[in-house]
């Protein structure tokens, strides 16, 4: 019979773990960790991975994040938009009609005044004023999926007073339009490096 010296333990503990390891990774949906708030997150997140558009996707919402400013603000438990507001998604407006193959995720969020139920509320109801506001800058609604609500999960400022900073929404990119020609063409480097033109106001969208 073979002697299970030390050092042969700790090898077949090692590759045990490996093993281990390996499982619950195969057994893990792609993107199960993420906890934005919604549900479907994950299971989008999975097949944009599977489908090789996550790079895409990545390299796009950069973009988006460096070319336009992505968040505005609130005044203490409001969901009403002020005119910096305003502004600020009248610039992602003008950006998102030049990408028209491109969907957009809109996160509410809240400081952490309140309870955490009339928070998640409150955040949800920023998300759709900014969306309502996109649709009225000619945006498509069905480009601006998702509306999350983070509540007070995600503040910028760990305070647990009031924190405009952390009364908030932001705008991302989520994702492809699956039935966009150049979409069903795969032709996401092409989308992704297009020229954007910031002074062009665009033409409204069906």
């Amino acid at each position: 019979m073979a002697i299970l010296t030390p050092a042969k333990y700790a090898v077949f503990a090692l590759a045990a773990l490996a093993l281990a390891g390996c499982a619950s990774t195969l057994d893990r949906q792609a993107g199960g960790r993420m906890d934005e708030g919604g549900f479907g997150n994950p299971t989008m997140n999975n097949v944009l991975v599977m489908s090789g558009q996550r790079s895409y996707v990545e390299s796009l919402a950069e973009r988006f994040a460096a070319e336009v400013p992505t968040t505005i603000t609130f005044a203490f438990n409001s969901a009403q938009l002020d005119d910096a507001a305003r502004t600020t998604l009248r610039r992602q407006a003008t950006w998102i009609r030049q990408f028209p193959e491109v969907q957009f995720s809109v996160y509410g969020h809240t400081d952490l005044v309140g309870s955490q139920a009339y928070n998640h509320q409150l955040g949800l109801r920023r998300a759709r004023a900014a969306v309502n506001y996109l649709v009225s800058q000619g945006i498509s609604r069905s480009r601006l999926h998702a509306l999350v609500s983070l509540g007070e999960t995600q503040p910028i400022v760990a305070t647990q007073g009031r924190e405009r900073r952390n009364r908030r929404t932001v705008t991302e990119v989520s994702g492809f339009v699956q039935d966009n020609p150049m979409v069903l063409d795969g032709r996401y480097a092409a989308i992704v490096y297009r020229a954007y033109a910031s002074g062009s106001a665009g033409a409204a969208e069906e």
